[in-house]
């Protein structure tokens, strides 16, 4: 159980470190790298709230945490891959050309980040795993323990040996969902 919680403490903080940083100033940016860039503000935000809210440091709402879900979810997936045509690196986009080197791993990863925020907002009812109201997130994935992004869960596509996300804490998979988030910016985003 401490490891589940240094765990998710540890994802918390990239999360909120993600979230908090500021995204450079939209000022120039015009068609569809202004699109990507208003979307990903759209999912930013939505981390912003849902951040201390699975930390514990607000109250938890569920409505709160299915409503900001399907924001991330509609700018995930396909939504976000249309808005990366090849070669699209005008300033001031974030983007690396490494989307377009392996497109694959991008498109993979955006349609994870759907599949996560989709699997957040039906698991909004279950509550905080934290609060002593869930099982394990371990436990509940057959005893895998270790980063869920290196192995056999995320990593080969979802749900390939991933339980029904509607059934775990819902701090479980917004865990699982960050880390989406971090593969993603860590590979494909410049950082300023």
């Amino acid at each position: 159980m401490k490891t589940e919680k240094l765990l998710l403490g540890a994802v918390f903080a990239s999360v909120l470190a993600v979230a908090s940083q500021s995204v450079f100033a939209h000022g120039g940016a015009t068609g569809v790298v202004k699109e990507r860039m208003d979307g990903m503000g759209v999912m930013k935000e939505a981390m912003k709230v849902l951040t201390p809210m699975m930390r514990g440091q607000v109250d938890y709402d569920t409505a709160v945490v299915r409503d900001r879900s399907e924001d991330i979810s509609r700018h995930a997936g396909e939504a976000l891959t249309k808005l990366f045509p090849k070669g699209s690196l005008d300033a001031p986009s974030e983007a690396k050309p490494e989307i377009w080197q392996d497109w694959e791993a991008f498109s993979t990863l955006a349609d994870q980040l759907r599949v996560m925020a989709d699997g957040l907002a039906e698991a909004s009812e279950n509550g905080l795993m934290m609060a002593g109201e869930a099982p394990a997130v371990g436990d509940m994935m057959g005893g895998q323990g270790g980063s869920m992004m290196g192995g056999s869960t995320i990593g080969t596509g979802v749900g390939a040996n991933m339980m029904d996300l509607s059934q775990m804490p819902a701090d479980g998979v917004f865990t699982m969902m960050g880390q989406v988030c971090s593969a993603c910016h860590t590979r494909f985003r410049v950082e300023k």
